[in-house]
This record gives structure tokens, sequence and C-alpha cells, in this order.
């Protein structure tokens, strides 16, 4: 072939393989997938990062089963604008902050996934490594690290935002609800000494004096790594808070479920007849043991997601993607569940609205104005979420042996945090 002619054959063959690497990533002006980390042509790549086990006995395995439960639906479905979720599953990172930048590293650097979701525990070390590898995370946004950072985003928004942000109220109206007004009640807040403790009775405190209660005592300084076995030098304090050295009206508990179950027992032993209430104890499996039902009896349990009890359209769908996920059993459902489920669901929505041709770019900009409306954590807005939580939530009651709804599920108007 004259030299002519081979070039122009060769050029149009080299036209034809861009015209197809092109229509492979959905436009002309988009990146082969094989250049995007952990994205195919027809699969996308994700892990987690959950506090599988800890020193203390609590766990949080099944918010692993949530996301696999939710990215199952999606595949049966046909999975992400033509991709299949390749879910690798959740890394343990034991709740301790140095595994938790390793899980980081590893499902990034080694693994090559294109996100972390979910990602649930009580530290968050990895945060800024991920951010900066542009790694879209999500999580429940309980940590300070969900509030701000463009690649990390809170399935139910952020929980504890910067001053500038806001905060959510359906705690301390849903308390005041139970108690028929937050008028002359005062109220007493615990959690661990830790930053996310620390963090937590600083927002709470506020948003309870919002509210109209008197806060009476506010202090993280339970020890984060050893479970106290004598509890009494915190329930003596706790029971003279109130107004002329009486006990406070509500007792408020920041920590996870072990220490509550201490904390809890040894306020009642002490003849302490007010309202308890944590964020944590919503489980069925908490319920084998009597010991443990009779230290959770009564007790308030803040959910940030309509409660199992309810029966929407969603609930059912939840209910039984779940089971199908447990391989066809009844499995008792926990909150986790539900922080893996809400984890996968807001990631699948956004990969969804950011097109065939996925890259973290095109994630971001689907993320810069993303809402939708009627889900099981109520209406979610980003960017909004960075700095805001999507203010819903319910408070549960366990009462005799099971869970019953206190306050039902509704959204509050938020805050101002500073």
């Amino acid at each position: 072939m004259p030299r002519p002619l081979r070039v122009i054959a060769a050029s149009f063959a080299l036209l034809l393989v861009t015209a197809c690497n092109s229509a492979s990533t959905g436009g002309s002006g988009g990146s082969s997938s094989s250049s995007v980390r952990g994205v195919t042509a027809d699969s996308i790549k994700v892990g987690g990062i959950v506090s599988m086990t800890t020193a203390s006995g609590y766990s949080k395995k099944d918010t692993d089963l949530g996301a696999r439960a939710r990215y199952d639906r999606a595949n049966a479905e046909g999975g992400v604008n033509g991709r299949k979720i390749e879910y690798l599953g959740a890394e343990d990172d034991g709740q301790d902050p140095a595994r938790n930048l390793a899980a980081a590293r590893k499902l990034v650097q080694q693994d090559k996934v294109f996100a972390v979701a979910p990602m649930s525990s009580v530290t968050f070390a990895g945060a800024d490594f991920l951010d900066a590898q542009k790694v879209p995370t999500v999580g429940w946004g309980t940590l300070p690290s969900f509030c701000g950072p463009a690649h990390l985003y809170g399935f139910n928004g952020c929980l504890v935002p910067t001053p500038g942000g806001t905060l959510n109220q359906t705690w301390p109206e849903g308390l005041a609800t139970v108690l028929g007004g937050a008028r002359g009640k005062s109220v007493a807040l615990i959690a661990g000494d830790n930053d996310a403790g620390k963090f937590g009775i600083r927002t709470f405190t506020q948003g309870f004096k919002a509210a109209g209660f008197r806060v009476a005592y506010a202090k993280a300084v339970v020890p984060a790594t050893s479970m106290p076995s004598d509890w009494s030098a915190y329930t003596k304090e706790i029971l003279r808070s109130g107004p002329g050295g009486a006990a406070p009206d509500a007792v408020v508990s920041v920590m996870q479920t072990p220490y509550n179950i201490g904390l809890f027992t040894a306020l009642k032993r002490s003849g302490y007849k007010g309202l308890l209430s944590d964020p944590t104890d919503y489980d069925p499996g908490l319920l084998a043991k009597a010991a443990t039902r009779q230290a959770l009896d009564g007790v308030h349990v803040l959910l940030q997601f309509q409660p199992f009890e309810a029966d929407s359209p969603a609930m059912r769908r939840f209910k039984a993607d779940i089971r199908k996920a447990a391989g066809g059993q009844d499995v008792p459902l926990n909150m986790h569940m539900m922080t893996g489920y809400m984890s996968a669901d807001l990631f699948l929505a956004l990969a969804a609205k950011s097109g065939k041709d996925l890259t973290v770019e095109s994630f971001q900009k689907a993320a810069d104005g993303f809402s939708d409306t009627g889900t099981l954590v109520g209406d979610r807005a980003e960017p909004k979420g960075r700095k805001e939580s999507f203010g819903c939530g319910a408070l549960v009651r366990l009462k005799d042996g099971r869970y019953e709804v206190a306050v039902p599920f509704r959204c509050y108007p938020p805050i101002p945090f500073g």
C-alpha cells in the first residue's frame, strides 16, 4: 500500500478506536472507564469500614449486612447505569484509629475501590486520607469528619456540625413531647471521655437548651477505653444535679450499649424514676438476656430513621432486602443494618445521577445538585448535608420486652449551631 494510503488508513482506524472509547464512557468529553479507579465498563468496586469487633464487645457488624442487602437489590435491578456493584465487604477497624486509617489505605491503594460505603465507627482517622484521595465515602455522620470535606457524606447529613451549620432537634424535641413540654424540666447529659463524646456534649447541650430544657449536668467523663465496674461516682453526681440538689427529669447517655446498661442499671438501683434515653439501644438482639431487658426497660431510644414498626412501602422493601441478604431468614433487625443500608442507598442515588460516565468529578457534580424525598431518613439534599442534618427522626421505647413507638417519625426545623 502506498505510504499516503497507509497514513489515511491508520488515521481512520485511530478515529474508530477513539469513537468506541468515547461511546463506552458516555460521551466524547469523558475519560475511559479503565482510567477511573474502581470503575470498569460493567462494574463499580466499593468497600466498607465498620467496627466489627471492639474491646467492650459492642459490634456494628450488621452494618455490613445492611449495605450488602441494598447493593444486592441494586444489582438485581440492573445495577447503576449498566454497571453492577462489586461490594468487597467491610474492613474491621476494631474501633481503633490506627486500624481505621490502615483500612482506608488498604481499600484505596490495594483494593482500588471507587468508593467507601459504609463507614461506621466512633473513630475516623482515615477521613483526611480518603478526602485527599478523592474517594467518595458515605457513612453515619456522627463524627465531625463528615461535616465539610468535599468527598465525605453522612447518609442523614452532618450530625455534629461546625459553627455556621445547624443542629438536628429530633432528640430534645422528642423528649419534650414525652415529658409534656420542656419548660421547667431538667436534663443530665453524659458521654465518654473522647473527642466524639466531648463534641456530642457540646452540641446536645445547645440543642436541649434551645428546646427549653435546663441542662443540669453535661460531662464527657466516662473512660472511653475501659468500662467502669463501679458507676457510683457518676450516678451520685447526676442524681444531685437537678434544681435544689434533686434528680434531673431526664438522663441522656451519648454512649454505646454496654456503657448504657451499666449506667442505667446503677441509676435504677439508686431509685431514679425519671426518663432515660440514648441513641444506640434499638436492637431486638439485646432482649435475649433478662438482665439486659431489665436494664433497658423504659429507655427511650433516639432514631434518625423510620422505626421498624412503621408500615411504609420503604420499610417493607428494607425488610425484604435484609431477609434476602440473610439467606431468606427473618433475622432480628437493628439500627446497624439501617446504617449500612442507607449509606449504600445514598451512594447509589448519587452514582445514578452521575450518569454513564462515572468519575469522581461527575459524582461530585451530581452531589452538588442532589435532592430526593420520602426516604427512610426523610428528605435528603446535597451539598446541604455537608453542613446540616436532614432533621428527621423518632423515639422508640422498650416496654415489657418489646419496642413501641413513643414519638412517631417526623422532621423538625434545625437550629443554628455556634
